[in-house]
């Protein structure tokens, strides 16, 4: 069962650590109102068309009485899933129509994940989620189900190639040798957080097989979607991938559809991490949507997020602009991030395309103005104080399963004058 205690000691670091976010975010940084904040580049929130969004929204809404009422269910409204399912058909390119049947809406993807590891595994049962990871994908998959997470360690193999398939099949043949119990299903942030990056569809796909070879379900965290961007700062010898969708792949001869299952909400696209709205796509599984019709309504939807979303939604050609203007300020933000970085000898993960992430070396900084620091020492502590210290907020790798001590996961989505205070604080740290 040592993969079962590593999951639980996990979710207990993450909970733990959960706690610095909200102090954090209560004495946020202002050069006007709060000079002696934090500067949070920790937390995944795009700041960047905020202003678009709210001038939007407060010329659009108004709200029918029927919005203080329960509406059509905690599945949401019937209004809600049709534009969500024309978002999706417009923008995922399903390989077959999505209908507002196959979608459960939920008050954020947080519950949505809760809602599969809930239904798919029983207490004990198994979930394989490679590392580096979302931590709080331990919780959410862990704290009440019950399911065991197992972490998959790639060590030198790159986790989206085919071979990290094999690293997935290895793992979970460990444990279901070791505990005797099943792994009951697979899961994937992609774009993926932390590390900023999409899937190859043959990588897909061979999950997929993996998944069709031991009966599990695939469950694609596709929170990020829309976020992909332009790279146009780093040195590659090969462009980074472009996002496509689980939804687009034909199954037929690859997986049982039934076991294909794609999760997205308003939080990150959108920037919209308060209205609190996500949704389970499962085009092929009535016996799953049958079980959610139960527990939805614990992860209800306010009915006024329904209704902003729904507004959104289906105005195409504003969230055409919407999309289009924010991957063009994800591309200079991540551009501007970088620069700033390697002005400072700050390594990072070359090869970001999507999200808001910059998968970062503290470690490797410390050490160069710290050389008498013991190589066995857990620098990734270390340099957490020290960020803490300056009041700058970075996430540490070491609650994303990071396989290395020292990296950690900065925020770009910012204006540019936070992203510059919280590199000057950050080389404050390193001192």
């Amino acid at each position: 069962m040592a993969e079962s205690n590593m999951s639980q000691r996990a979710g207990q670091a993450v909970e733990s650590a959960k706690q610095v976010p909200w102090h954090v975010m209560s004495d946020t940084w202002s050069p006007a109102t709060n000079p002696n904040g934090y500067v949070n580049v920790g937390v995944a929130e795009n700041m960047l068309m905020h202003d678009t969004l709210l001038e939007y929204i407060n010329t659009k809404l108004s709200l029918p009485a029927k919005y203080l009422t329960y509406h059509d269910g905690a599945t949401g409204s019937d209004r809600l899933r049709r534009a969500i399912a024309g978002f999706l058909n417009k923008h995922f390119q399903p390989a077959h129509r999505v209908v507002s049947d196959h979608l459960a809406v939920t008050n954020g993807v947080s519950s949505a994940i809760e809602h599969v590891s809930w239904a798919f595994a029983d207490p004990g049962e198994g979930i394989l989620l490679g590392r580096p990871y979302y931590g709080t994908f331990i919780p959410d998959m862990s704290l009440r189900p019950s399911t065991a997470v197992i972490p998959v360690e790639f060590q030198d193999c790159d986790p989206f190639s085919l071979e990290a398939v094999d690293r997935y099949e290895k793992a979970l043949l460990n444990f279901q040798e070791k505990s005797g119990r099943r792994v009951r299903a697979l899961m994937l942030c992609h774009p993926h957080n932390p590390l900023g990056r999409c899937y190859p569809r043959e990588s897909l796909i061979k999950l997929m097989r993996l998944c069709q070879k031991y009966q599990m379900h695939l469950i694609s965290d596709e929170i990020y979607a829309m976020s992909v961007w332009e790279n146009t700062v780093d040195e590659l010898q090969t462009p980074p991938m472009p996002f496509e969708s689980a939804l687009s792949i034909d199954t037929t001869g690859i997986i049982d559809p039934a076991f294909v299952h794609v999760l997205w909400g308003m939080s990150k696209d959108f920037g919209a991490n308060g209205l609190r709205l996500g949704v389970i796509v499962s085009q092929n599984n009535t016996d799953l949507h049958m079980a959610l019709k139960g527990v939805t309504l614990y992860s209800y939807s306010s009915s006024v997020s329904d209704h902003l979303a729904s507004i959104i939604l289906e105005d195409h050609d504003f969230t055409d602009r919407y999309i289009q203007q924010n991957r063009q300020k994800l591309s200079e933000s991540y551009a501007f991030a970088v620069q700033l970085l390697k002005n400072n000898g700050i390594e990072h993960a070359a090869g970001g395309n999507a999200a808001f992430f910059l998968w970062i070396d503290l470690g490797r900084k410390y050490r160069e103005v710290h050389p008498d620091e013991p190589e066995d020492s857990d620098v990734g502590d270390k340099v957490m104080a020290a960020l803490m210290e300056k009041k700058v907020f970075v996430s540490s790798g070491a609650l994303f399963g990071s396989e290395h001590s020292g990296w950690f996961r900065l925020v770009f989505s910012q204006p540019r004058e936070y992203i510059e205070e919280a590199l000057r604080r950050v080389m404050l740290a390193m001192e």
